[in-house]
């Protein structure tokens, strides 16, 4: 339209001009005058034709019949952020979403793609359309590009009517959860260029699985499609010929089947010929379990190949080298591609980026990077060779990787130092060599990266001497990592005032003697988001401004196995804070005062005294785990705990606690821990203890408590640990210890408990040690002990009940009493019962100090892999079984203060006097009396 106007105006001026010139000059020039006021008249006409408000309101652009069809789309649809709330005015060509074309006006795309790319963000599921989509598009016979990616179908199967729409050249329904089978009239969409179902689902309804059972219809995009993606589309049913049904799409330049769930990768392709064009390929995340095949090295205008996590197998083929304009690489995550890198990966004079992470890749990466160090032009800006089984040590090469940002060697067999040829990679932005055998030097080069972002030297076994030449130029440094063995010497010799250039926001140093002093390049680093110094030999004391200065942004503070003293400030607020550990080290002072909402707190193995802050749970209100052992603190336990909802450990074990333990447990905790044991507690055990369903371990020994065992404690039915020893706490044993399935240890040693052991106690089918010495026990020892079926067949994995207790204790303890009965130091009374030489796994059996009579069982060698026997002081008479010598486990053995007599049988292992002595009828070696058959032999 506008085009006419300036066309007709053209031809008005022409006209003009020629009747000026047939006029007189008087006459010109009063047309002259009139001419300027006729341009400002025609620019007002085109302002106003070309007014957005004003010429749709005078000749709206949209074709009403398309208009409506985007209408009753829009009706069919849920759009919950009201994004399509312009599409309400007359001119459909300038709704959100809709493009026409210029000429024709005709609607030729819409793009309602989610405009929130923030996946299961409350932004993105806003943005979502829900709904139906309604066969109204098809009346729009110009549109040539429909994106609705991103949106929440909740299942809806793809419309057949779509196929109907054959003017597109883009269509977009990625991840839009839909579901069911893609419809194969697509194959209509004769000049489609873009397809793009990449079926993952964020759906807050679920998962949706978008499958494609029959892959035909791809011919009839055979000559347009250039673009494909069917990524989380369920191929499995498309049979073994899903390659040759790619194939056919002669144009493509993308094919993207990221976890398709293909099972298998054809190793010959007779019409590779027809993806001669194919410049990216990714295949990654399904189960092809074959090897490389060889028709991937005719496809010679690759670009990318993605082949991760695909179980590839066999070794990495040299036909890769056909592959001249390869810049991406990723075969990680195969698992089991083995053999040795193979040098034609350094000839790609393309490569850009190589991921051969996770495999079983092996022997030296000498002739890898030998072959990139010939190529000086070499592009390689991404290399990861991590979790393998590569070896050797890294060779001067390695410096001709100039472009070279990432570095990735991680988890390997690499030896040896680092290169001095590493200063040549300029351009390094991550270096990692964690978790190899390097047992070597650092070189001072590393301090010429100026463009270094990331050092991870953890877990090897450096040496020497690290000094302000390795770091004086690492300006970009924001993370750390190093750490060597702790019989390793690797040094920091630093000037005590250099200010290094960098400011850490991750340092994480541990078996490196940095100490004594805290360190000026320390006290500067106070960015700082994860700390970790872990024996770093630092005995000074710490500023408190350091503290401060770190306060709100750190997240990991750890200190710990160092000799740091003073104090800690008090009152600071740390609100990203999640673990603190200052353990072991020589920490004096008050409690920290700190507002935090940490989730572990460990000051264990220090010198903090006082008592604890009763408002405990408002300074640290997300607490679970709380380490406070071996230390000096006095008070009693604040009952405030009992509102730290989620506090999981508290383990308080030798400290000068006094006073009852808090008695206002609630029954939505998730406490499984308690270690209260040497203190000075008192009172009752209390009975709130019982309404805690996650208690798991509980030891209160070595205490003053009184009282009996709450019977509420039948309830927690995880217990697996429990010590009470060392208490002054009486009454019978309790009958509901069977209940008890999960116990492994029940130690109430040192108490005042009487009566008889309960036949009850014998069906815990998971006790391990049982230690009721020391008490006022009578009666026999129960027949039905070898229902004991943990000692008796040794069913139980100990080793999980051993760490439950590690976790609260952070000590190996009861390790060596496993598969131990001890029973000393009671009134029991009555013989041996032959059944307790069913607990083939016993190790420690003690019955001493008790009024235990008759014989020791001759048949006791049945006990295999006992290796501790004490049954000193008791009645015992009767011979020494011979068969004690026949237990090869046995190491330990007191029989002294018995009635036993006759001849001490030969027993090498145990010729110690103080074995056997306090039986006046046993004769023999060791003991100094002679048998009377010795005495009447000497005499004949």
């Amino acid at each position: 339209m506008l085009g006419l106007i300036c066309l007709r105006f053209n031809i008005y001026i022409n006209v003009f001009d020629k009747r000026n010139q047939q006029t007189d000059k008087h006459s010109s020039s009063m047309d002259l005058k009139l001419r300027p006021s006729f341009f400002f008249s025609f620019l007002v006409l085109i302002f106003l034709l070309n007014s957005p408000d004003l010429g749709s309101a005078a000749s709206p652009k949209c074709i009403s019949t398309e208009r409506e069809a985007l209408l009753t789309f829009k009706q069919s649809l849920t759009d919950l952020s009201g994004r399509l709330s312009s599409w309400s005015g007359p001119d459909c060509c300038s709704w959100t979403g809709v493009l026409c074309d210029a000429r024709s006006n005709h609607v030729i795309k819409i793009d309602l793609r989610n405009p929130s790319q923030l996946v299961n963000s409350d932004e993105y599921k806003r943005g979502c359309l829900r709904g139906k989509i309604h066969q109204s598009l098809t009346r729009l016979k110009f549109l040539s590009y429909l994106d609705l990616s991103s949106n929440d179908f909740n299942g809806l199967v793809i419309p057949e009517f779509i196929g109907h729409i054959v003017t597109l050249r883009y269509l977009n329904l990625s991840s839009s959860s839909f579901s069911g089978e893609v419809p194969p009239n697509l194959g209509n969409l004769s000049k489609l260029e873009s397809l793009d179902l990449y079926a993952e689902s964020f759906s807050d309804s679920g998962t949706f699985a978008l499958r494609a059972s029959d892959l035909k219809w791809l011919s009839g995009l055979s000559s347009s499609l250039t673009y494909l993606n069917m990524g989380y589309v369920n191929l499995s049913g498309a049979g073994e010929t899903w390659l040759h049904d790619f194939s056919k799409l002669s144009n493509l330049k993308e094919l993207h089947l990221f976890n398709s769930e293909l099972k298998n990768l054809p190793l010959s392709l007779s019409s590779s010929a027809n993806l001669k064009l194919l410049e990216v390929l990714d295949l990654s995340e399904n189960s092809l379990s074959s090897p490389i095949p060889n028709w991937l090295f005719d496809l010679t205008s690759l670009r990318k190949l993605f082949l991760r996590w695909d179980f590839l197998q066999g070794s990495i083929p040299s036909g890769f080298k056909n592959l001249k304009l390869l810049e991406t690489l990723d075969l990680s995550n195969n698992l089991g591609l083995t053999g040795e890198v193979p040098s034609v990966l350094g000839e790609l004079p393309q490569m850009k980026y190589l991921d051969l992470s996770a495999n079983e890749l092996n022997g030296q990466i000498n002739g890898f990077l030998d072959a990139f160090s010939k190529n000086k032009d070499n592009s390689l800006v991404f290399l990861d060779l991590s979790s393998n089984k590569l070896a050797g040590t890294l060779p001067e090469s390695l410096g001709a990787l100039r472009k070279l940002q990432i570095l990735d060697l991680s988890s390997n067999s690499f030896t040896g130092s680092i290169p001095s040829s590493i200063g040549n990679m300029v351009s390094l932005k991550r270096l990692d060599l964690s978790f190899n055998a390097m047992n070597g030097n650092i070189p001072e080069s590393l301090g010429k990266l100026a463009e270094l972002v990331d050092l991870d030297l953890m877990a090897n076994t450096w040496e020497g001497v690290l000094l302000k030449s390795h770091f004086v130029n690492l300006r970009s440094l924001k993370s750390f990592r190093l750490n060597t063995q702790p019989n390793r010497s690797l040094v920091f010799k630093v000037p005590s005032t250099w200010v290094p250039p960098f400011r850490l926001e991750l340092i994480n140093i541990e078996n490196c003697r940095i100490g004594p002093k805290f360190p000026m390049w320390l006290q500067v680093q106070t960015e700082l988001n994860s700390v970790t110094l872990r024996n770093t030999g630092i005995a000074d004391a710490i500023p408190h401004t350091w503290f401060s200065g770190i306060a709100s942004d750190v997240t990991y503070l750890i200190l710990a196995n160092n000799r740091i003293k003073g104090t800690l400030p008090q009152n600071l607020v740390f609100p990203n804070l999640n673990t603190v550990d200052l353990s072991s080290n020589n920490f004096q002072g008050p409690f920290p005062l700190w507002t935090t909402n940490a989730t572990e707190l460990r000051l264990y193995e220090n010198n903090f005294s006082g008592p604890l802050p009763a408002n405990i749970n408002v300074l640290m209100p997300r607490m679970e785990k709380l380490y406070l052992f071996h230390n000096s603190f006095t008070g009693e336990i604040p009952s405030s705990l009992c509102e730290v909802s989620g506090l999981q450990i508290l383990s308080l074990r030798n400290n000068r606690f006094s006073g009852s333990f808090p008695n206002c447990w609630h029954r939505s905790f998730m406490l499984y821990g308690i270690d209260a044991s040497e203190n000075s507690l008192s009172g009752e055990i209390p009975p709130s203890l019982g309404v805690l369903p996650s208690l798991s371990v509980l030891l209160l020994n070595q205490n003053a408590l009184r009282g009996k065992i709450p019977d509420t404690l039948q309830n927690c039915s995880g217990l697996t640990n429990i010590d009470l020893g060392g208490n002054k706490l009486s009454g019978t044993l309790p009958s509901w210890l069977s209940k008890l399935s999960s116990l492994f240890m029940l130690r109430l040693q040192s108490n005042s408990f009487d009566g008889q052991i309960p036949d009850s106690l014998c069906s815990v089918p998971n006790l391990h040690i049982l230690d009721l010495s020391g008490n006022k026990i009578s009666g026999p020892v129960p027949k039905c002990i070898s229902n004991l079926t943990a000692i008796a067949r040794g069913t139980t994995n100990f080793e999980v009940f051993q760490n439950l207790v590690f976790v609260v204790t952070r000590a190996r303890k009861y390790q060596d009493i496993v598969n131990s009965i001890n029973l000393s130091g009671n009134n029991i009374n009555g013989e041996i019962p032959a059944e307790i030489l069913d607990l083939s796994y016993l190790r420690i059996l003690n019955l001493s100090r008790n009024s235990i009579a008759g014989s020791i069982p001759g048949e006791i060698s049945k006990l295999g892999r006992l290796e501790t026997l004490d049954l000193s002081r008791n009645m015992f008479s009767g011979a020494i079984p011979e068969s004690l010598s026949v237990i090869s486990s046995l190491q330990k053995l007191n029989l002294s203060f018995n009635k036993l007599e006759g001849r001490i049988p030969k027993l090498p292992k145990f010729q110690d006097p103080s074995i056997y002595i306090g039986n006046e009828l046993l004769c023999g070696k060791p003991l100094p009396k002679k048998c009377p058959q010795d005495v009447n032999r000497r005499l004949l």
